[in-house]
Parts: C-alpha cells; structure tokens; sequence
C-alpha cells in the first residue's frame, strides 16, 4: 500500500514537473529577504524566473542577476551593467535602510536601488518579465513603482517595454547586441526608435545600418483587426499569431512598444521576445520568427541595386556587387602553387565578427575572414588565391567570399496550350496522351528501382552497422601495426549510453549545451537522470575518425586512470553517429584561457606551472607506468581540458598509437596531428615515438609561458613562429622577453621562468635522441637537476628555408615553399 502511494505521489510530482507548474514559487523580495545562487524569484504564472544566471556556453563559471524562461534556457534581461560574479557567493537582498543591494566575494556591494528616505521597498517580478522595485504604503500594500528592469533594456524586448525617450527623465531606451554569441559584453548594434520618422533603426558602430520603413495602418482580414505594420518587417507566418504595434507621443515620452494578437487564455501562447543579436539581425527567440536579417545589409547596401528589404544605402567599394556574400566553409585557402597560404592577423580583440566582415568587405584584396570572438581578425588576402573547401568538415571554419545564387525566377512561364490560334491546326489530342502514358511508366518503374535500391541499401548498412557494433563490444583486440593483449572476461567498464538518455541530458542536443567543435564533430554539455555533468563527444558520420578511430579511443582511455588523464565513462552508437561520453570539464580547455587576454590574467604563473607539471605527469604514465605506452600524437593547448580546480586533464586519444614496452619508434606514411606541434622527423619522414610528444610538450611549455600560439606570428619581418621567436631571444641572452607581460611584474619567480622555457627548447632539439624523455623532464622542472645541458638550435621554419638535422647526421635544407610546419592550426 506504501509503494503505491508513493508511487502515486511521484506521478504527479512528475507531471507537475513537466508542465512547468510550480511546486511553490515566491515573486517577491521583501525587507531582510535575501536571494542566493540557489534560490530564486519566480513570477506569479510561472512564465519568467529571476535569479543568478549561467548561461552553460560561458567560459568559467560566470554568472550575472538575470531573468529567463523558467522553462527554457532563454534568458530575456541580464544586468550587464554589473560586473559578472565568478564563483557562487552572489546575494541580492533589501536591508533595513530601503536599499536593493547586490553583494559578492568579488566587488564591492552594488547599490541596484536606494529609496533615499529610508522608506520600506519590495522587488517583485511580474508576469510581464518586468523586475520592478516599488515602495510599500503604511498599511503594507504594494505602493507606487520607484524603478524596473525595463528601464534598463539588454539584448531584449519583450512585449510592454518601450524604445524611446522620455523627455522629462532624459532616459533611453535602446537595445545592445551582444559581443559575440557566447559573450554578454556590448557589441556592435543598437536598435532604436525614431519617434520622427516612426521608424525602428539598427545602428552599427553609430552610424544607421537598417531601418524597420513607416509604420503604417492596416486591416488583417483574418483576425478582423486594424492593426500597424512596417514596411519592412514581414508578418510572421503563422495563421493564429500576428503582433501588435504600437508608438506613444504625449509630449513627456516618445516611444514603441508591441504585444502579440493571440488568444489571451493560453498563457504561454502570449510569450515573445525580440533579441538584437550579436550579428545585427532581429528574432523572435520564443517562436524563431525572423523579424529583420540585418546581417545581410553588408553586401545589398550598393546604389542602384535590388537591396534587401530596409538596408541602409551608402557606397560600396567598386570591386564588390550585391551578388557577392560571406559564406562559412570548412577548408583553406591555397595560392597559385597549391600550398596553403598564409594569413594576416589583426590584433585588435575589441573587434566584433562583424567588424572583420567590414574590413574584409572594403578590402578588395580579402577573400575571407575568421575571427570577431574577442581574439581579433584573421584575413586572407591575395586575388591568386583559391579556396579548397573540406567536405567532411574536418578542417577549420571561415567565412569565404561567394557568389550567391540567384533566387529570382523567370517571369516568363511555359504553359501547354489546350487550342493554337484560330489559323493554327489543334494540338494532335491521341500524340498528347501517348506522352502522358510513357511518362506515367517511367515515372512507376523509377519509382520501383528507387525503392529497390533503397531497400537494399538499407540492409547493407545493417549487415555493416550490426558488424560495427559486434566490434564495438568484443573491445578484445586491436591490431594495426601491434596487437594488444586484453583481459578476457573483466572486460573494459564502459557503460553503453542509450541515445534517448543522451537526448536528455543535452537537451536533444541544444545549441545552448554546446561546448565547441573540434576536427572530428561537436562535443555537448549534459546532465544524466543521476545528475551527473558529461560531456559527449559526437563523431558526425561525415567525421574522418572512423571505426578503428573510435574503437582506439575507447579502448585506450578504458585501459589507462590517472588524475591527469581525462575520465571515460562510455560510450553510445545511433545510425551513423557515434558518440564518446566524458566526465564534464567545467573550465572547457586550456587554450579558452591562454589564449585570450581576458581570461588569461586568471592564469597566475604557480597556476600555468601546476597545469605544466600536471601535463608532464600524465605524458609520463602514458609513456612509461601504464601497462601500454601510448603515444598521444596530438598534444596541444585545446586537448588539455581543465577541471574545477584548473587542474590539467590530456585528452581526445583518437590519434594516438600503441607500442608495446620493448618498441622504440615506428613508422607512418599517414601523419596526423596538428601542424606546429609536429616533431620534424614525424612531420617530414613519419617516424614518431615517445620524443614525438616531448616535442610536442616542449612547443606546449613555450605557449604556456609566453601566452602565444605558436602560429600566432604574422610580421613578415619578425619570426614565423613561437618557437623561432623564443630561441632568437634565448640565444641573445633575453630569454626573459619570451615571458607573457603578465607574468613579469607579478611572477616572483623569475629563474623558474628562465627554466621552464630552457626546458622548452631541450624538448624541441633537431634530433629525437637528443630531446629529453619526459622522466627528465620532471626532474628538470622540479630543479631536481642543478645544471640543465645547453639547448641546440630546434628545427623551426624560416621566412627563406627550414634546416633539418636527420637521424643518420645528414643535414638537409628544404624550401619553405614546399613545407609548413606551423602555419596550420587543425586537422
């Protein structure tokens, strides 16, 4: 009888669950209350939820006073002009003197509100998404509003609030796109509203981008209302859904605002929210209704023109037309040899992808761009360029300048008379349908083979999909150049994921989960039925990493547990897909942070030294304690992944080859890996070993010191590269130069410094005898050796030529037009 109660009882606390209709909820914050990073406001139906929000593609764990969906993760208001909370130690709270304050271990408190008199206020979230603070009367209702969030408009607008003005407070109301799609800080666009022309306005950098036309009355006949429209927003392509504009000029406020015609008893059929994104376009989030694709405007702003609909007119440079866009491809750009060519790189991290799509746009010599996520812009540059585009989308992404398609049809239709003129004869009727029959024939016996074929197809692929997963499970033997032993009947501990569980804990794999995309396909956020954080690694079935990649993997992270390994937990196989499920990093990888300006200062020099020993330490039971020695072959700062503690974790073993302890080095006529952190000999003749990785590791150390890529060099008068960069100032007696500036006023530890990077270059030396094992390594890390033999000249590409010392004591030179080692930066 207990049993099934409880079993009723969670029944309905289910359904409760999954209908999004709160167990309790409270509204409103009152005098002593507080809010914490687990607690929150929830508006009284339940639609909009206040607390501190982390958006899961944010780097770290930050978290700002924000409003969203309570059944989504869309948010709708975030308190950008907040400094964003870091840790878990954020309180929002009203204190005894009629303030609003928000407190953390981080800043100083922050005043959201102070009433001035001291009087008693509440803060209550609406069913409108509005947080407002109003002042409480003697008898303790709820008095006049003294402040809300929709006086202080981010990314969103949501139905009630206004754009505009209001003159007697010199307010502004005005949406501010986002920095970039993952990041909260101001962007390039504002939308505005012109109350002289009645008409919205998308600014970029200031100056008018796109507007929105007049807005004008009209009558829709379907809903039987007169209703506003702009020129130049569509309405929406749903029969039951339309919106309602509207403008107010009184002399105190000028200003817009619109609310959704729909019928008012289906609460969540009466959500919206228009977001300026990132880009410039304008949608709406709740129901993907496209409102203005602004980002189109760059290329259909040309006078004389069939513009896109409300693109601002000015001058274009003379090289461009409007059938000319930015398209984003997988592949690289090569020059009239063939080669890859080389890129220039601006700087500038304040610049937004729009900003590179500017420049490259008015730069007649630029071909494509990447860049604009705070790590400035690259460009590619050169009329004898061609684009050789990856169509596995193994390589990396950029955005390529294309010819569009052209849309447009012909007016001119075909159509078969029934009757010629009247001097003409009539069309033969018996000679018409003896083509209709033999078209008809045709058509069914296609149709047949089609499904013939189909069939067929379909049992091939299970006969191969039934072949893989029996490979897949044995999980006894691999074998490519060595066999490997295994344990018959303890088998690997790998638990087999069903898909629908995955579907779950990622959310059908939302674009909000995911986490980033590397060679072999994207890698999801997710949270198991158990509420343990995973990380899923899909292997598209366009992927170049196959079976014998896949089964590698699981195989070789199954067999090795160290603290500074990455932990696998299984594994799931759907159609063509295959999937490896990780332990969840929640500090992503170590090129998030090295690499980029405003999280690098967060890497203390003891932190970067922990990340190098921990690295070190996990090469080294690979190499020498696990029961296999493995060679990991793609050793780089984004297959380090960091844990909650900054802790280094190697991973993404998909490249990595298997010697048995008596094997020394092999050989390879397929080389993987990521050019710059090839060791040459691998890179030039397939020869790799244990010294491959030292190599590896040793351009690792530099990067990790300097917080510079190693292909991050683009003055042609300069080094080509980090590790040319580093052993030019070592040579000259200014190793010190190489050390990232924020270090060099803070680090108290200056000889380490000088150690880590003399460490670095033993690891690069020409020949792989003469490279340190990683053993030596450590010892020489932990000072464990007083004097550290003198490092030779590596191997490094030149602006004219590349020397190579080869094993037998030959010296070669090879052209550097025939050869980069470390101009390329993925697979």
């Amino acid at each position: 009888m207990e049993k099934a109660i409880i079993l009723t009882i969670s029944f309905f606390l289910l359904i409760i669950y999954c209908f999004g209709f709160p167990i309790s909820s409270v509204d409103t914050l009152k005098p002593g209350d507080s809010l914490d990073s687990s607690s929150f406001l929830v508006s009284a139906n339940n639609v909009f939820t206040l607390g501190f929000y982390k958006p899961m593609n944010f780097i770290n764990n930050d978290s700002y006073l924000g409003i969203w969906y309570t059944n989504s993760t869309l948010h709708v208001w975030l308190g950008s002009g907040m400094k964003p909370i870091t840790d878990d130690s954020g309180i929002l709270s009203i204190n005894s003197a009629g303030k609003l304050i928000l407190t953390s271990n981080i800043s100083d408190p922050i005043e959201v509100y102070a009433s001035g008199n001291g009087a008693n206020i509440t803060a209550t979230l609406l069913n409108s998404g509005n947080f407002v603070v109003r002042e409480m009367n003697i008898n303790g209702s709820p008095g006049r509003i003294l402040l809300g969030s929709f006086d202080y408009p981010t990314d969103i607008l949501l139905p009630g609030m206004k754009l505009g003005v209001n003159h007697s407070t010199g307010r502004n109301w005005h949406l501010t796109s986002w920095f970039g799609k993952d990041n909260p800080a101001s962007g390039a666009f504002t939308l505005e509203w012109d109350p002289g022309t009645r008409m919205l306005i998308v600014r970029r950098r200031g100056l008018i981008y796109w507007t929105s036309g007049n807005l004008k009355d009209y009558t829709n006949q379907s809903l039987r209302l007169n209703v506003k429209e702009f020129e130049n927003i569509p309405k929406p392509d749903f029969e039951d859904f339309n919106y309602n504009f509207t403008n107010v000029s009184n002399g105190v406020e000028d200003y817009f605002s619109y609310s959704l015609i729909k019928d008012p008893t289906f609460v969540w059929e009466t959500i919206s929210g228009w977001q300026l994104k990132y880009n410039g376009d304008i949608i709406d989030i709740f129901h993907g209704a496209m409102i203005a694709e602004v980002s189109l405007c760059y290329g259909h702003s040309i006078k004389g023109s069939s513009v896109y609909k409300g693109c601002e007119l000015w001058e274009q440079p003379s090289c461009r037309n409007h059938n000319e866009i930015f398209v984003l491809k997988s592949g690289h750009f090569a020059n009239g040899n063939g080669k890859e060519a080389a890129a220039d790189f601006d700087d500038n991290y304040s610049l937004t992808k729009s900003d590179c799509r500017e420049k490259c746009w008015h730069d007649c010599e630029c071909l494509g761009f990447k860049g604009g996520d705070g790590y400035g812009c690259i460009y590619w540059k050169g009329k004898n360029l061609t684009f050789v585009q990856s169509y596995n989308g193994s390589e990396p992404k950029q955005f390529v300048l294309v010819l569009e398609a052209s849309t447009e049809k012909s007016s001119n239709k075909t159509e078969l008379p029934t009757k010629m003129s009247s001097n003409k004869t009539e069309l033969p009727t018996k000679r018409w349908k003896s083509w209709k029959i033999i078209t008809l024939v045709i058509s069914v016996v296609a149709l047949l083979l089609g499904c013939v074929w189909f069939i067929i197809r379909k049992i091939e692929q299970g006969k191969r999909k039934k072949e893989e997963l029996r490979e897949l499970m044995t999980l006894d033997e691999y074998t490519e150049t060595h066999a490997i032993e295994s344990n018959r009947g303890q088998g690997y501990h790998l638990r087999l994921f069903m898909y629908s569980s995955i579907l779950g804990a990622t959310g059908n794999f939302s674009s909000t989960n995911k986490l980033g995309e590397g060679g072999f396909g994207p890698v999801y956020k997710g949270k198991t039925f158990e509420g343990q954080e995973i990380a899923v690694k899909v292997l598209s079935r366009r992927s170049v990493q196959g079976l014998l990649e896949f089964k590698t993997e699981l195989i070789l992270i199954s067999k090795i547990q160290h603290v500074n390994l990455v932990k696998l937990l299984g594994f799931c196989i759907h159609g063509d897909d295959k999937m490896i499920i990780y332990d969840y990093m929640p500090n992503k990888s170590l090129d998030f942070f090295l690499f980029c300006p405003a999280k690098r200062e967060l890497l203390i020099w003891d932190a970067r030294f922990t990340i190098i020993e921990g690295i070190a330490q996990g090469l080294l039971y690979l190499h020498k304690y696990s029961r296999l020695r493995i060679i990991h072959r793609d050793l780089k700062a984004s297959n380090i992944l960091l844990d909650e503690k900054m802790n280094p974790k190697i991973s993404d073993f998909g490249m990595a080859k298997i010697f048995k302890q008596n094997v020394i080095e092999a050989n390879t006529n397929k080389c993987a890996g990521t050019y710059g952190y090839m060791a040459p000999e691998y890179a030039m003749q397939g020869i790799y070993s244990i010294k491959s990785d030292v190599y590896s590791f040793g351009v690792l150390v530099l990067e990790i010191v300097s917080g510079r890529k190693n292909n991050s060099f683009q003055n042609e008068d300069g080094p080509l590269n980090l590790v040319e960069y580093a052993w030019e100032h070592w040579s000259n007696g200014a190793a010190i130069e190489v050390v990232d500036p924020m270090l060099k006023s803070s680090c108290s530890h200056i000889d380490q410094l000088k150690r880590c990077i003399h460490v670095g270059l033993l690891c690069l030396e020409n020949r792989a005898t003469d490279r340190p094992t990683i053993e030596d390594v450590i010892s020489m890390l932990k000072n464990e050796m007083k004097l550290l033999p003198m490092p030779n000249c590596p191997a490094f590409v030149t602006r004219n030529s590349t020397v190579y010392e080869l094993e037998n004591g030959r010296s070669e030179k090879f052209s550097a037009d025939g050869l980069s080692m470390s101009a390329i930066d993925g697979r």
